[in-house]
Parts: C-alpha cells; structure tokens; sequence
C-alpha cells in the first residue's frame, strides 16, 4: 500500500452536501469534466480527471450517508495500475485506508493477478486500520488456500507465526497429549493421516488485564466423515477452518494494538476425513469435560471440536470465552451469506458486539439460545448428542450443545460464520473472509471499561 507522497496524485472524495464546494475549487476544465459525466457523487463512483499529462486527479462518490469502508473498496482497480494517491476532500481517513487495502487484496498464490492494484499513500491517523486490514488479509489468504495446502499442521504453524510476531508465548499439543487431553479434537482428526492437533497462543498485554479466551474451530477439510456430504457440499470447505482463521486475525489486531487485556487463544485443527479409523455415526466419544458425546452424524465435527477447546478454555476462569466456527448451513439459511450468527448467554456481551458491529459496518446478527430445544439433543445412549433429533433450528441447536462446555459463571459469545465471499464487490474480493474480527475487537474494547469496574 505504501507509496512516495511526492508522486502521488489526489483523490478527492466528495458527499453529495459537499460537491458544489469541491466544483468550486477544481479546475474550471475538470469541474466542467465532472459535470459533463453527470457526476452527483453517487456512492462508490469514481471519475478519473484528464489531465496533460494523462490522468491528474480522481473524484470518488461517497452518496449522502456517512462513508463505510466499502465506499472506497473499488478504487485500488478502478486508478490507474501502480499509481500513488493521497486522500482528500471528505475521506474518512480510517475508513479509506481499511477499504483500500481490503479491496487490494488478491489471492495469488496459484495464479498470477491480470493486473496490480493503486498503491495509497499511508494517511497519517490511520495505523489501527492499517492493522485491522493486515489481520484481516492474513485470515483470508488463510482460508482461500485449498486444502493441500494448509493441513492441521499448516494451521498450527500458522498460529505459532502470529505468536512470534506479536512476542506471546505458543504451544502445539498432538500425539498422546492431545489423545488424552482434547479427545474430540482427536477423534474428529482420527481419519486423516494428516494429524490433528491443538495450537495454544498466550499473551499478557497487561498483567493486571482481564483474560479473553477465544477459540477457534480449525478443520482444514471437511469430507463430512462417513456421513459424506455431496460433491456439491463439499467444493468450498476448504473454509471450514474459517473459524481458526477469524481467531487469529483478531488475536493477531488486539496484540498488534496493544490491548490492555490477557490473551488464551486455542486453535483446533484437524480434518474430517474418511478412512478405517474415522469416527463412525453412533460411536460414544469422550470429551476433556468429561461428557460423553454420542455421534448422531459425524458431519457435525466442528461443535465436537469446540467442546474440547471451550472446556479448556473455561479451565482458565477467563472474563469471557468467545468461539468462531463455519458451523452450520442453518445459519447461512436464516441470515445469509454477509450476517454471522451470535449466540451468547451475557446480555452486555451481546450489546456491545451488536452495537459495534453497525458502527464499523461489520454486522452481527444475535440469535436465541432458546431452552426449549435443549432437549432435542438427548441421548440414550451418551449425556449428549452432537445433532438435533429435528430438522430444525440447526444453528439454535449447535450453540445449545456447545454451550454445555462453558462455565456457566462465565460470559460466552459464540459466532457462527460463513467466512467467504460467494461473489466481489468492492473491498470484498471473491474468496475467504473475516466476516465480524472488526465487530469483536470494537466490542471488546467497549467491554473494557464496565469491566475494569467490576
């Protein structure tokens, strides 16, 4: 992103209430240009202005509503390849520099990119944006790789370069460790040759600072087990580990940021693959809590994984434990692709994700923990079962089960996403995505003061 002030040419971004001033102050030629393409500053339009020398200035529509990041998500493709530009006019500095760097980004690892993106000159103000878009590109370059690429043992290493990075301290529990301490995490992995295992991230931003436990389901390909899911199901879930990604990201911003809080990050990785040892549908599994879990359907992996992950976590007596995984397509049904599901039994909790979730445009939808089906998951043959004994409320149903493995005395959010972009619109190319790491990180530093006082 970064470019030379001294070569960079100007965007100018404009609302509505505020072009007749920016006319005024152009060029008679170039306000006369704008007026001739029927500019009004609609939201997200870009107009390039000729100049002698090719192109000398851009306008960029911003509408009459307050810029989200996405207003300027286009304007890395829509400027001339490998020019420098500066911000100006109304741009939201913040914003611009999330939306610049998020709509930049490619993955192009296996194919090279038609063309390169405008380069941004680094507003001043702007480094926790800067650092929010960083995390948020490495958790989807993350997810868009395909599986024979990033297997549990890519993941984990991927875990310990974000420890490294940011100076915390990592662990990787696997063999007989993780047989007899995560033995959901182990059975879920059983099947692949690949071996699962649990990455284990610790940081102390501030001795004195509450801890945040966050978990992430990181099943890096998802067959569905014995219960094989079609070949339709199963074309994208190389972003089953969208959850593990989204974690990383977000412990990787707060760490970055300094954050004035402890950090218990625990990443499951691991492939539900399908071979003799593969768990099979009515096996009884053992969790680290204790519990039995009967397999009503071994494609319900993930809620297995985070079992293990959320007993450990809640071991630690955290302030709160949040969790993201791909988790059900029932989600997906009820809010579509762009709202992750929240669940969480804290109304505080709930209060400050949703609120920050609208404010930095990176929304959140809650959905109940609703009592009454509690019971669809009971088993005669285990103390739980990992799937609902109806067709229904898949999603409820998931965080019903995942709530038995949270304390009860603890605040828990869980976060239920889809983690991709089906398709690309500006700012969000198609691909893996870190849908709500900006949503939990302005929560979470919400949370902080009401917290500090109790």
């Amino acid at each position: 992103m970064a470019a030379s002030g001294s070569e960079a040419r100007t965007v100018h971004a404009v609302t509505r209430q505020g072009l007749p001033e920016l006319l005024a102050l152009l060029e008679p030629s170039a306000a006369a240009f704008l007026r001739d393409n029927g500019f009004v500053a609609e939201a997200g339009r870009v107009v390039l202005v000729p100049g002698r020398e090719g192109v000398s200035a851009a306008v960029l529509g911003l509408g009459a509503a307050p810029a989200s990041p996405w207003s300027y998500g286009a304007l890395p493709y829509a400027l001339p390849e490998e020019t420098a530009w500066h911000l100006g006019g109304e741009a939201d500095e913040d914003a611009a520099t999330l939306g610049w760097m998020l709509g930049a980004y490619r993955f192009t690892r296996h194919k090279a990119p038609p063309r390169k993106p405008a380069r941004l000159v680094p507003p001043e103000g702007s480094a926790t944006a800067r650092i929010l878009a960083e995390a948020i590109l490495r958790a989807r370059e993350l997810i868009n790789l395909p599986a024979a690429d990033l297997g549990p043992a890519e993941l984990s290493d991927a875990a310990r370069e974000v420890a490294e990075r940011c100076g915390a301290d990592f662990e990787e529990i696997s063999g007989d460790a993780l047989t007899q301490g995560f033995p959901a995490v182990a059975a879920v992995g059983g099947g692949s040759h690949r071996a699962p295992r649990v990455a284990v991230i610790r940081w102390e931003g501030s001795a004195e600072g509450p801890l945040v436990a966050l978990c992430g389901k990181g099943v890096c390909f998802d067959t569905g087990g014995l219960d094989l899911k079609s070949a339709e199901g199963m074309k994208r879930m190389k972003k089953d580990m969208g959850g593990a990604a989204l974690m990383l990201g977000l412990a990787e911003a707060l760490m970055r940021l300094r954050a004035p809080i402890r950090l218990l990050v625990a990443i499951g990785a691991a492939e539900n693959a399908v071979s003799s040892t593969a768990m099979r549908p009515l096996d009884v599994l053992r969790t680290r809590k204790g519990l039995t879990v009967e397999v009503g359907n071994t494609d319900a992996e993930g809620r297995l994984v985070l079992a293990d992950l959320l007993t450990f976590a809640g071991e630690h007596q955290p302030r709160l434990i949040v969790d993201a995984a791909t988790l059900t397509g029932a989600a997906r049904v009820a809010l579509g692709p762009d709202l992750p599901a929240l669940f969480t039994n804290d109304e505080s909790v709930a209060a400050a994700l949703l609120a920050a979730g609208n404010a930095c445009h990176d929304p959140v939808w809650r959905l109940p923990l609703h009592e009454g089906y509690a019971s669809w998951l009971d088993s005669s043959a285990a103390d739980i079962n990992n799937v609902g004994s109806r067709p229904m409320a898949g999603s409820i149903v998931a965080a019903l089960f995942l709530r038995r493995f949270v304390p009860d005395d603890v605040p828990w959010a869980h976060l239920d996403v889809y983690a991709w972009n089906d398709s690309a619109r500006p700012g969000r190319p198609e691909g893996g995505e870190a849908m709500g790491l900006r949503a939990l990180q302005a929560g979470l530093m919400t949370l902080l003061p009401a917290w500090a006082g109790s």
